[in-house]
């Protein structure tokens, strides 16, 4: 079986994806469809991403954070020092697991170093343009087919209407 490896991340219009090291708004619906896509798949993340989380490490995932700092430690965590190692490690877990996929989670620095890799991505379109201090450029759709597109409205737990879009690289 080939593990590939996956993005899965959610952008506001204006290309915010964080706020002062946390997500820049409060969606549940975008909550139940991370876990449901990343739940028995191993996790790769940056530092801040995982010192954002509010449950570390991420249960029912191995989670592989990046760190330039050899004595960073993430207890129930892999601490990779590049991005090579992280994607081999994931890979061996992911296999053996019986998972096709390893899901880059973030950050943004960390999504620009996995995209040239990834042969799918997961997208949660935020309509809506929430302050913050992270940011990604949209996606350069060229290369890319779109599987699949769901548009949701703002349910009573969710500040803003999602699309939940699958792209896939051609």
């Amino acid at each position: 079986m080939t593990v590939h490896l996956a993005l899965v991340l959610a952008r506001a219009r204006n290309g915010v994806i964080g706020r002062d090291g946390r997500l820049p708004w409060r969606l549940k619906g975008d909550m139940v469809r991370f876990r449901a896509l990343t739940l028995g798949k191993p996790v790769i993340m940056g530092r801040r991403t995982w010192e954002s989380l509010p449950r570390r490490p991420l249960p029912g995932r191995t989670n592989l954070v990046l760190s330039r700092d050899g004595a960073f430690e993430a207890p129930g965590a892999v601490v990779c020092e590049d991005i090579a190692e992280a994607i081999g490690i994931a890979r061996e877990q992911a296999a053996e697991d019986g998972a096709d996929e390893v899901c880059v989670i973030g950050g943004a620095d960390v999504f620009a170093l996995t995209l040239p890799r990834a042969r799918r991505i997961y997208l949660t379109e935020v309509e809506g343009e929430p302050d913050g201090d992270v940011f990604m450029a949209s996606v350069d759709e060229k290369g890319w087919t779109e599987l699949s597109r769901e548009a949701h409205p703002a349910g009573p737990d969710d500040e803003f209407p999602t699309v939940f879009r699958v792209l896939e690289r051609r």
